[in-house]
């Protein structure tokens, strides 16, 4: 992003965040949770099914994984499966994006309110935001039991816009994954996608920003700053 780009962006008076993978590294562990439950089943998780169920609720990324590999399974078996595997690697393995603890902080000091709007479900959703200190620090948490649609569909930003009271052009969204840049450019927020690992690979068309990490000065230059 250029000085004049920066200099026309929209004054941004709210943020919301993705979760998965952009505050927190679980989308590095559900990887390693898709990769163990395919195991199981002779099969693998390669990068176009990754690709495929990225950034989706997940009723929807597990009936993409039942379809693609043609499993006898139901989506509540994997569900389930996921949930054990999982829960196992949370506490020794579970951290914050680099850059996301200072990020929050600034937002606190200039009194940005920021909120999360994830695909994950709301037991998880605020367990893992629990686990790493920022629950209490948010607005609020949106999941996938607020909406109707999930990602790419647009409707999870436009309930954050609406729950900050802003318009969705003056919302910054933060967004890891090419469905949810997708989501937050329908809306007609601003995006920052921060692709990490697998999703470097992803079209983030319509971004504002593709940031290298939350730590990118470059965000800040987006953030009021009185």
């Amino acid at each position: 992003m250029s000085a004049s780009e920066a200099a026309t962006s929209p004054t941004i008076a709210a943020v919301a965040f993705d979760l998965d993978g952009l505050l927190v590294n679980t989308e590095e562990l559900y990887q390693d949770v898709g990769t163990e439950l395919l195991r199981r089943r002779g099969r693998s998780f390669d990068a176009d099914l990754l690709d495929a169920m990225m950034g989706r609720p997940q009723p929807i990324a597990l009936s993409i994984m039942i379809e693609w590999h043609g499993l006898p399974d139901t989506v509540e078996i994997l569900a389930a499966e996921t949930k054990e595997i999982f829960v196992s690697l949370l506490e020794d393995r579970l951290s914050l994006m680099p850059g996301a603890s200072a990020l929050v902080d600034h937002l606190e000091r200039h009194r940005l309110p920021a909120g999360v709007a994830t695909s994950s479900g709301p037991d998880f959703a605020h367990d893992v935001l629990g686990r790493v200190g920022l629950l209490d620090r948010l607005d609020f948490v949106l999941t996938a039991a607020d909406v109707t649609e999930g990602k790419p569909h647009p409707e999870i930003y436009e309930t954050a816009a609406s729950r900050h009271g802003v318009p969705a052009s003056r919302l910054l969204v933060f967004e890891d994954s090419a469905n949810g840049c997708r989501a937050a450019v329908a809306a007609g927020a601003v995006v920052v996608a921060v692709p990490g690992g697998h999703s470097r690979r992803h079209d983030f068309t319509g971004a504002h920003l593709v940031a290298d990490s939350l730590a990118d000065t470059r965000i800040y230059d987006l953030l009021p700053r009185g």
